[in-house]
């Protein structure tokens, strides 16, 4: 099974500008050290780390630099400067798939994330929109390994506008997945509740669960293959990972992910992490009412080849 491609425009070495995290303290900070605090608010590092930070002088209160000693009060800004840093690479290229003065959407390549975390903030879809398109904001995200279309909003009454859709289930949203295993029916009517389950290095990811958020999606075979099935699956509701866990659930996990397995829980050898690609999942349809003008609109972005069956070229 070939690995998702990696697209060739990507920087290896740059730093990044840096970043300021910037925290107004709220009543459950009060009395706190600001070394306590700011281990409490970002657990990604310890307290060791955060002490060499406020010794290097990235943190300020109140536009002063901070030890880590004070004693925070309510009300109070304390930010943090980091300094810039090397991004992992990814590729930075996007695809303009429909432009008008309201709406842009883009095909995002897999193992671009759509949006700043994890150490990411400049190899990011939004980033790279913002430089030809500094008004767009994505209105959805897809995970760092799914690819294909994301729509963004241009104006804030275009982005009002299609978020209630999205709220009120409007909208109609089609993917495409490549799944391990041959399915044994046509179609699937996936319901598993979808929320927090432990994991043993993040403390809890998405996942099946019982005492999880009501989730619904409906899949459909285009083409069985020797070791695969290939479906299309329309998503009714949108919790984090839905489509990989949906499949998962039912015994059919997408070809080479790495974080869920048949029962649409985390792996228990070797987990992996909510970031990690090597699956092949794509977003390639969505139609709504345009938030303007109130007519039908049907977008689409063209699967890659593996995602594609016999059907698509007639």
């Amino acid at each position: 099974m070939p690995s998702p491609p990696v697209a060739p425009n990507i920087l290896n070495n740059g730093l990044n500008n840096g970043y300021a995290y910037r925290d107004q303290i709220g009543a459950a900070g009060q009395g706190q050290t600001v070394l306590a605090y700011l281990t409490g608010r970002y657990r990604h590092s310890d307290a060791a780390t955060w002490a060499a930070r406020l010794a290097a002088g990235e943190v300020t209160l109140d536009g002063q630099t901070t030890h880590g000693t004070e004693r925070l009060r309510q009300g109070q800004a304390l930010i943090w400067s980091r300094p810039p840093w090397h991004e992992e690479p990814a590729p930075l290229e996007f695809r303009v798939l429909y432009e008008d003065e309201s709406l842009l959407a883009v095909a995002k390549p897999s193992g671009l994330p759509t949006l700043p975390g994890g150490g990411f903030l400049e190899h990011t879809l939004l980033t790279q929109v913002r430089k030809q398109f500094p008004e767009a904001t994505p209105l959805h995200r897809l995970g760092r390994g799914t690819s294909g279309l994301v729509l963004c909003s241009r104006t804030r009454a275009a982005a009002s506008g299609v978020l209630r859709s999205w709220r009120e289930h409007e909208i109609q949203k089609t993917y495409r997945a490549l799944a391990s295993g041959l399915s044994s029916q046509d179609s699937y009517r996936i319901s598993t509740p979808i929320g927090p389950v432990p994991h043993p290095l993040l403390g809890s990811v998405y996942a099946a669960s019982a005492v999880g958020k009501p989730s619904l999606s409906v899949a459909r075979v285009l083409e069985r293959r020797p070791d695969s099935t290939l479906f299309e699956v329309e998503i009714h509701t949108g919790r984090p990972h839905q489509i990989r866990i949906h499949l998962a659930s039912i015994g059919l996990p997408l070809v080479g992910d790495p974080l869920y397995g048949p029962d649409g829980l985390p792996l228990p050898q070797l987990p992996g992490l909510p970031g990690d690609g090597g699956y092949w999942l794509h977003s390639a349809r969505l139609a709504f009412t345009h938030p303007a003008s109130g007519a039908w609109l049907e977008l689409s972005a063209p699967a890659p080849d593996i995602l594609q069956n016999g059907r698509d070229s007639v």
